[in-house]
């Protein structure tokens, strides 16, 4: 293999032989760009660890000798998902061949800089998978210089060039010690620039026209580092892909399209796996059919559409329809003021205006009767749950109870003994809808009267109590199987007290090796599995392991149980003080109203009745949802042991990662190992995404990113969001982005991108939670309410605005996050 190569000479499969940056200068040279002479030091060298210091010098000579640039090139680098920009090192006006050798061993030394190895570890890459190649260049000496992006990658619009550029060398926009020229080149054509900057309106035009080449050439929007001589001839010394984009969506027929984050509704912000989107969509596509309307659920665009791994929701047709766009704004409030206030943003949107509504067709109305047949018996078992339950909670729960054992025990019988793989398939396949249509839906008209009946009296009782004071009521609420569930997980804490020092000190992934073998004492964690072990963070994928395969989650968190030293801060004196503190408040509160408002008390006492007795129940739905998702991901992973054993597959679970149309054609004896490998990749990928847009268009279009700075705006150390649980605390911050393997200390304030019930193990010994995503009704802030601690919802980026170990205060009422020092002032 030759260890000196001009650029030219490299191909765009090269990256082993030159790594990620030779690779996309060849491929600059390649789209017919203007880019300086030079070559590459392979990784051939760097693999034998001698500087070929001969071939160097001729391949320095040949280039004409004088100042040349030496840059890194390692293997990991410029890569689709990580451009490791400024991680590793460049070295300028390098010359004489003497110091050319010297500049390219400071390069392979700087593979091993702290930086970069921290780069590498936060993006699972081995450092003995890595290699460095060195490019060496002659030097331009730019009049002007900088860095331009084809698609805007702070708003993420594509279309839209960004150019920053200074006089002079470009290390300044680069290291970012400078103040750039800022200049935009919008969709349309049209350039915004500074009155005085370094680049005329036509050089602006020529790096646009630049740019979109070697975006056509690359396939992708580009990063391209460039600079113009002072002769006016523009040269590019770097192209890479634009690594931070949020993936855009789906192309669609009907134009523009406005579409709504919802994997937030459920605490998943995380990617699910396309196995997990695919159980989603057609668990909506078989209920769906039940009451009369048919969609695709393999149809890359609809009402549900997948977006980055994400679910997400397509809101134009309601942004579109003049009766009802008015009142979306309102609507989406309970996502948080900024999802209001992007949502309001698009009403004045032309590509949004409303439309004329077109009568429909007999092929319509015909589908219209179909679905009203279907949604009318519905809809009058919904009313006749209702009123029967507010006529009589407790028989009403009994009866959502029972419902739930018979769906368990549904499930658990799978598709028979004997099943043949494609008969496990189509099980798996389709186990959702008869529980969703069948044992779920019945259950909703109770759990609208609890949800709603908790939150009547704050209208009931306006001017004679706070919304904080109605909703300190709802605090310890009993008959929620999420809070049932922790509470247990605390009793098999207090078992594993006998043996403190083998739960507390030994790494959770280390137990649940000794549990799978039999090796550790019994606490009781089998029973609770028995009951639970459907469950797991972000458990509405069906890709994502259940605590009865991995139950290192639930270990990391007895840990932090083993840590609670004061019994009064145990988890159920805590919870039994919140629902005592509520049956006060309710007292207090109707007290207060019958003194001037008799009916509104006897009223809102009926109200209150209704919430304690009802509202905890609806977590129960969901809770029975995952039994089918528990058993559709058993039938899988089974199918996937066959395919392994076919060698069709490498492990089972990579069947997670192909939908079930493809799962079939696997059975079917296609080989689909290099799609799969390829979707584990960007399933990594987007796992260390921190940001999802939660309203995102079409053209990738981040429209809260767009917002003006003082809509949502946070004063110095004060961080603005949702009051999602009342009261007040103060602890230190700890930021946790995977409830896997994490612990919290007593009285510490959960910091998290967002909640589901897979997190709240993790609640009961928190002094409180704040959350990036989420809704005052969402899972995690209703148990956060029953345990009694104050919850901040809707902060955004809180998890990178607040240090892990500082000191904050949250209120729950006001939902405000203060910052009150850091980890010094925590620990003293």
């Amino acid at each position: 293999m030759p260890v000196v190569l001009p650029l030219e000479r490299i191909g765009a499969g090269d990256g082993d032989l030159a790594g990620g940056k030779a690779v996309g200068l060849a491929g600059a040279i390649a789209a017919g760009v203007r880019v300086p002479g030079g070559f590459c030091v392979t990784t051939e060298a760097h693999r034998d660890g001698t500087v070929p210091a001969d071939e160097v010098a001729a391949a320095y000579e040949a280039l004409g000798g004088g100042p040349v640039a030496v840059r890194s090139s390692a293997t990991a680098e410029d890569l689709p998902d990580a451009s490791f920009a400024g991680q590793q090192d460049t070295y300028l006006d390098v010359e004489g061949a003497d110091d050319l050798v010297t500049a390219v061993r400071h390069c392979w030394d700087s593979l091993w800089t702290d930086r970069a190895v921290a780069y590498r570890r936060d993006r699972d890459i081995d450092d003995a998978s890595v290699h460095m190649a060195v490019v060496v260049q002659r030097m331009v000496r730019p009049r002007a210089a900088g860095v331009l992006f084809t698609a805007n990658p702070v708003t993420g619009i594509r279309g839209e060039t960004v150019v920053d550029a200074v006089p002079g060398l470009g290390t300044g926009v680069v290291d970012g010690s400078a103040e750039p020229d800022h200049y935009t080149v919008r969709p349309d054509g049209g350039v915004t620039a500074p009155a005085d900057g370094c680049l005329s309106v036509a050089e602006v035009e020529e790096l646009h026209a630049l740019g979109l080449r070697l975006q056509e050439h690359f396939g992708a929007p580009q990063d391209v580092e460039w600079a113009i001589d002072a002769d006016g001839v523009l040269w590019t010394l770097q192209s890479r892909a634009v690594t931070t984009l949020f993936p855009r969506p789906p192309e669609h027929p009907d134009g523009p399209r406005v579409y709504f984050e919802g994997g937030h509704m459920q605490g998943l912000l995380r990617p699910c796996t396309p196995m997990g989107m695919s159980g989603l969509k057609v668990a909506a596509a078989d209920w769906f059919r039940t009451v009369g309307v048919r969609i695709d659920p393999y149809a890359r665009t609809g009402f549900l559409t997948e977006i980055g791994g994400r679910f997400y929701l397509d809101l134009t047709p309601f942004v579109r329809n003049r009766w009802i766009r008015g009142t979306l704004p309102e609507a989406v409030e309970l996502y948080g003021p900024r999802a209001r206030e992007a949502v309001r943003s698009l009403l004045d949107d032309p590509r949004f205006a409303p439309r004329r509504m077109r009568l429909p067709g007999a092929g319509a109305l015909l589908g219209a009767v179909r679905t009203a047949a279907g949604v009318l018996p519905m809809a009058g078992g919904l009313a006749a749950g209702t009123v029967a339950a507010l006529r009589d909670p407790a028989a009403a729960r009994e009866r959502i109870l029972r419902a739930g054992e018979e769906a368990r025990r549904a499930v658990s019988r799978g598709p028979g003994p004997g099943a043949t793989a494609h008969e496990r398939l189509e099980y798996a396949e389709h186990v959702q809808a008869p529980v969703l249509a069948e044992f779920m839906t019945p259950m909703l008209g109770p759990l609208y009267v609890g949800i709603l009946a908790g939150r009547i009296p704050e209208g009931l009782l306006r001017g004679i109590a706070t919304p904080a004071e109605v909703a300190a009521v709802l605090r310890g609420m009993p008959h929620n199987v999420t809070t049932t569930m922790d509470l247990e997980l605390w009793g098999v804490a207090r078992a594993a007290a006998a043996h403190r020092e083998v739960f507390a000190e030994t790494p959770p992934e280390r137990l649940a090796e000794l549990y799978a073998s039999g090796d550790l004492p019994d606490i009781g964690l089998g029973a609770f599995l028995e009951r639970y072990g459907h469950r797991a963070a972000a458990e509405v994928d069906l890709g994502v392991p259940r605590w009865s395969e991995d139950p290192a989650p639930l270990f990391a968190a007895i840990a932090g149980y083993l840590r609670v030293d004061d019994r009064d801060q145990a988890p159920d004196r805590r919870f039994e003080r919140a629902a005592a503190e509520a049956e006060r408040t309710r007292a207090g509160l109707v007290a207060r109203a019958r003194a001037s408002r008799p009916v509104r008390a006897r009223v809102a006492d009926l109200l209150f009745d209704r919430a304690r007795a009802l509202g905890g129940m609806r977590e129960y739905p969901k809770f029975v949802w995952l039994y089918a998702i528990a058993a559709s991901r058993r039938e899988l992973l089974a199918v996937g042991e066959e395919l392994v054993g076919q060698g069709r597959l490498e492990r089972p679970d990579d069947i997670m990662f192909v939908d079930f149309r493809e799962a079939r054609d696997l059975l079917d004896g296609e080989d689909l190992r290099g799609v799969i490998a390829e979707r584990r990749g960007f399933h990594r990928r987007e796992q260390r995404r921190r940001r999802v847009p939660p309203v995102l268009l079409s053209d990738g279009t981040d429209v809260e990113v767009t917002l003006p700075p003082d809509a949502g705006a946070d004063g110095p150390g004060v961080l603005t969001g949702v009051a999602a649980s009342p009261g007040e605390a103060t602890g230190r911050a700890r930021v946790v982005h995977d409830p896997a393997g994490a612990s919290i200390e007593p009285g510490d304030i959960l910091v998290a991108p967002t909640t589901d019930p897979g997190w709240t193990p993790l609640f009961m010994t928190a002094g409180g939670v704040v959350v990036e995503t989420g809704s005052t009704v969402a899972h995690g802030p209703t148990v956060a309410r029953e345990y009694g601690i104050p919850c901040v919802i809707c902060v955004p980026g809180v998890t990178e605005k607040v240090p892990d170990g500082a000191v904050i205060t949250i209120d729950g009422s006001a939902g405000v996050v203060r910052l009150e020092g850091d980890r010094e002032a925590a620990d003293t």
